[in-house]
């Protein structure tokens, strides 16, 4: 072989040996075992990830760091990566702190901007990319997130919003772009909140069962790992809580869930959903946060134990009655992902093997070395059931030195199919479409 080819070979094994190995995995592969603990140089759209409990280190609070991200402006050049044949437009922006976005029947987008205390409504696309409208719906409001409406069909007739520490609903009518009357408060009293650094534990989603009769309020906990038994602050919380659409409180619906941010009904099953924040401080690979089915009655494990019979070692020996009552989630992500608001894909613009897929945005880690998240993320179901994997679909809100400059929160699908990503970095809703070129 001559001299400059054994070289050229060298030289191309030495740079493909540094690559991540995930790239690897971006056609029809999926990163397995120890490869699939990850940080976002390795995220692109199309590689897709599978944790197992099998694959779960040893706690190590040693590992633990305050690594929040570093904030900066959008450098100029920079913008959300999506798959091949996707195109990404910057929709409204302006806003104080977008957060759960959820689609009107009619089309309309309802937007949480949280810190404003406002709930917004967006319509309509112009030639330009564009929102037509931006209109304030309704103003002085707690921390407003949870954004859904009653009854579920076309035309629905209230406007449910889920404050921090109360249920409100508006009358609503197909088109309505400001509250035409006061807010009716249905649920005087949700559990208090404490907001904590990484852990957002003050949002409050409500979905409504799929035959209507139940309405859902997730919860986060007060605090990382504190004992219930031990702390009343943490009466009903870290659970999801039922209610009658009037209001009237029946049960805790599930619980050890330490924060469900985003509930979503599966439109297959009809099974409630949750994207869920996990506990802080056991090492740079514990505990996964996770998406999942919620199971009636089921117990998920905080704070006492973790992904099943997993004993928190800052609760030793308490609940040993509790641990093999413990359920697995559907899908591990990355631990400290902070996964938040949650969504299915029913439409018909995307490519056809999306539809039933779940989409998830993942605001991002703090509590790891290297950081994870700032993506959306899809979710692959089966006749309604996860596969355990999950996929990068929009990335790139991290610059290459691990500066941050975009956390996505929210997704909704548009009426149209196309979908909708809030970004409390650039305080900016972002719109992608899919052309096929």
């Amino acid at each position: 072989m001559p001299k400059s080819v054994a070289f050229q070979l060298l030289v191309f094994a030495a740079i493909a040996s540094t690559l991540p190995a995930a790239l690897s995995a971006q056609s029809n592969k999926t990163v397995t075992g120890q490869a699939a603990f990850h940080d976002f140089t390795q995220e692109h759209p199309g590689t897709r990830w599978k944790i197992t409990v099998a694959d779960l280190p040893a706690p190590n609070p040693e590992e633990a760091v305050d690594n929040g991200a570093s904030m900066v402006a959008r450098p100029a050049n920079a913008w959300p990566q999506a798959p091949k044949g996707f195109k990404v437009e910057l929709y409204a922006e302006g806003f104080r702190e977008p957060r759960l976005i959820r689609t009107a029947p009619n089309g309309d987008l309802f937007l949480a901007d949280s810190a404003a205390g406002e709930v917004k409504v967006l319509r309509g696309v112009q030639s330009d990319g564009k929102a037509k409208t931006v209109s304030v719906y309704a103003s002085g409001l707690d921390h407003p997130f949870g954004i859904n409406f009653y009854p579920n069909g076309p035309h629905p007739k209230w406007v449910y919003i889920a404050n921090t520490t109360s249920l409100v609903r508006f009358p609503y009518k197909d088109g309505d772009l400001k509250a035409t009357a006061a807010p009716q408060t249905i649920v005087p009293v949700l559990p208090g909140y404490a907001q904590l650094r990484g852990g957002g534990h003050w949002t409050r989603d409500v979905v409504f069962s799929k035959d209507g009769q139940r309405m859902f309020i997730s919860v986060g906990s007060a605090s990382n790992v504190d004992n219930p038994d031990a702390h009343p602050r943490e009466f009903h919380r870290a659970d999801v809580l039922e209610y009658t659409p009037e209001g009237k409180f029946i049960k805790v619906y599930a619980y050890g869930i330490r924060n469900c941010v985003g509930e979503a009904i599966n439109p297959t099953t009809g099974q409630l959903w949750c994207s869920t924040n996990e506990r802080d401080n056991l090492g740079n690979n514990l505990v996964p946060d996770y998406i999942t089915h919620i199971e009636e009655d089921g117990f998920y494990g905080w704070p006492w134990f973790y992904m099943g019979g997993h004993q928190d070692p800052r609760l030793p020996g308490t609940h040993p009655e509790l641990k093999s009552r413990v359920i697995v989630p559907d899908v591990l992500l990355q631990p400290h992902f902070a996964s938040l608001e949650m969504t299915f894909y029913e439409a018909s613009q995307f490519p056809a093997e999306y539809k039933g897929d779940a989409f998830a945005a993942e605001h991002g880690s703090w509590n790891r070395n290297h950081r994870a998240g700032y993506e959306v993320i899809r979710v692959p179901m089966k006749n309604g059931h996860a596969t355990g994997e999950y996929e990068d679909f929009l990335t790139g809100f991290v610059r290459p030195d691990g500066k941050v400059w975009g956390r996505p929160v929210g997704v909704a699908v548009a009426n149209d199919g196309s979908l909708f990503v809030t970004d409390d970095g650039t305080n900016s809703v972002w719109h992608v479409i899919y052309t096929g070129k």
